[in-house]
């Protein structure tokens, strides 16, 4: 056996990883910097090691199972997990990725190893996502903060359905979704009876997309008689009987296979109110930008994986009398591929880090919430729509060896289109885009002071930002053109970013590329003249 390539196991995905390693340090507080290169280290080499590559591996080979009745013919609603699921889960909960809000630091660090854990397996990122983002939405009432904040910020996985108050853990999921209205929220039908008891109601309704429905607790979206509203609905009500919580069927999906989606029916199922009545949607939004940004890192982390196994792959098979990494044309896919990534890792960590400004109420908090507000849908949209060409470009990379189930590129090709359409599909982004534009002032005005920053650094980027100005001014027909408008608001800001903070010559590549007229439809079409080979080997993944 010669010229065979070696698996990529046994490595440090956050060592390895330059564009995520520096933006950690770029971002950091100096005191926390030791003990969250610490945390990060562990996690990279545990994600990067044979054992937990398996994890990822069979979880997808033995995808959920819904188990709706006993034996006896009593309804349960159960999903059962392969163990492999089981163990990623706690991998990822006791690496503290639920863990954000209040912790110094905690958004940044926790972004980081999202990014990390979700090369080993994208699927347990749902719940882990969800569990995470639903802490500003029950923000809404101190009470049910109170309750349930210590056990979904906890870093203890426990899994199966008891009462919350028997569990130093919990995950949630959300049901926001029906056949009707999909994104259309306001067209949901499910409906809210007040109690007696105030804040509690019994929901009757459908939800056609439920995330994750093993979770014990739901953030779900119903008509109460003042209007759309959030509701908290418990899998396991406190005396310990079940709620009605009917799973009619799992979804049967494209990727993400190792993960549960199901359809879910109530029928006077109890639930507490959050918030205002008829404020559903203005409760549940911080819960909804905060899982947009999950789209952003978790497709960032698709990538880099993607790029990792080309270079890898390029590195190891030679061919037509030399090593793929040295041909030219193969050096000019593999760069175009790692600009990619690195834009979107980049991107990914420094709205990260405008979330913990924003919770340490440090000086320019304001400026910093009102610049998430724009650039958080605008690159939800571009990075997530990016994943997917990245992915199928990895593949090819490997030619046939690629397109076979083994190699994990298909897993990854499978994986990629889902943070596009999760939370709000394309068309969804680029009008809550338009939606900032023409209400909030402010989110225009903190977006262009951050793509401002690099200003005279690179005549192409002085250049993009002069044309973005002259789209933003003309409003005419904006909403037919929103999608190249929030294409080049994503594309300029990850080239201030790169040319602020990446070494020259991806920042040179990128804008030559990206914000400068020389590049092809296809990857690979970068400018010969440019430096290549020192692009395509930042992104080795093993030095």
């Amino acid at each position: 056996m010669t010229n065979q390539v070696p698996p990529l196991v046994g490595y440090d995905i956050f060592a390895t990883d330059r564009a995520l390693s520096e933006g950690v340090a770029r971002h950091s507080a100096p005191a926390l910097l030791d003990e969250t290169r610490a945390e990060l280290t562990a996690l990279g080499r545990a994600a990067g090691s044979a054992e937990v590559q398996e994890w990822g591996a069979l979880a997808n080979e033995h995808p959920p199972e819904l188990r709706t009745h006993d034996r006896y013919g009593n309804r349960i609603d159960e999903v059962s997990f392969h163990p492999a699921w089981h163990r990623l889960l706690d991998g990822a909960v006791s690496a503290g990725l639920t863990d954000a809000w209040g912790r110094p630091g905690g958004h940044l660090r926790r972004a980081a190893g999202f990014m990390i854990w979700t090369q080993a397996e994208a699927g347990n990122g749902c719940p882990v996502s969800m569990t995470h983002a639903a802490v500003p939405a029950l923000r809404a009432d101190p009470g049910l903060a109170a309750e349930w904040e210590p056990r979904l910020t906890s870093h203890r996985y426990e899994p199966g359905l008891r009462p919350a108050a028997e569990k130093t853990g919990v995950l949630f999921g959300m049901g926001m979704t029906e056949k009707q209205g999909g994104s259309d929220v306001r067209a949901n039908t499910t409906g809210a009876r007040p109690l007696d008891a105030a804040g509690e109601y019994l929901l009757t309704g459908h939800k056609w997309f439920c995330s994750a429905p093993m979770c014990d607790g739901f953030l779900v979206l119903a008509q109460a008689p003042g209007g759309l509203t959030c509701f908290l609905v418990p899998r396991v009500l406190a005396d310990g009987t079940r709620n009605v919580f009917r799973i009619q069927r799992l979804k049967d999906k494209l990727g993400n296979r190792s993960n549960a989606s199901g359809e879910i029916e109530f029928d006077d199922t109890w639930a507490r109110r959050v918030g205002e009545e008829g404020r559903g949607v203005r409760t549940i939004i911080e819960m909804v930008a905060a899982t947009r940004l999950d789209c952003v890192v978790g497709s960032a982390a698709l990538m880099r994986q993607s790029v990792a196994q080309a270079v890898h792959h390029a590195t190891y098979r030679g061919a037509f009398g030399g090593e793929l990494i040295d041909k030219p044309l193969m050096r000019n896919v593999l760069a175009d591929l790692a600009l990619e990534s690195e834009a979107a890792t980049t991107l990914a960590l420094r709205l990260a880090a405008a979330y913990d400004h924003v919770q340490n109420g440090d000086e320019g908090a304001a400026e910093e919430r009102a610049f998430l507000r724009l650039a958080v849908p605008a690159a939800k949209y571009w990075v997530t729509k990016r994943c997917t060409p990245v992915a199928v470009e990895a593949l090819e990379c490997l030619g046939g060896n690629g397109y076979v189930e083994e190699s994990g590129m298909p897993r990854l090709l499978r994986e990629s289109p889902l943070n596009s359409i999760w939370e709000g599909a394309g068309n969804v982004q680029a009008l809550d885009v338009l939606r900032a534009l023409q209400r909030e002032p402010a989110a225009l005005n903190a977006f262009l002071q951050e793509v401002g920053a690099a200003r005279g650094a690179d005549r192409r980027l002085d250049a993009a930002i002069k044309d973005l100005l002259t789209e933003l001014a003309d409003l005419d027909g904006i909403e037919a053109r929103a999608r190249r408008l929030v294409e080049r608001m994503a594309l300029v800001l990850q080239g201030s970013l790169l040319v602020r903070w990446a070494p020259a010559e991806v920042a040179d590549a990128f804008c030559a590329s990206r914000l400068g007229k020389d590049w092809g439809a296809a990857f690979g079409t970068l400018p010969h003249s440019l430096d290549l080979a020192s692009v395509v080997d930042r992104a080795r993944p093993v030095a």
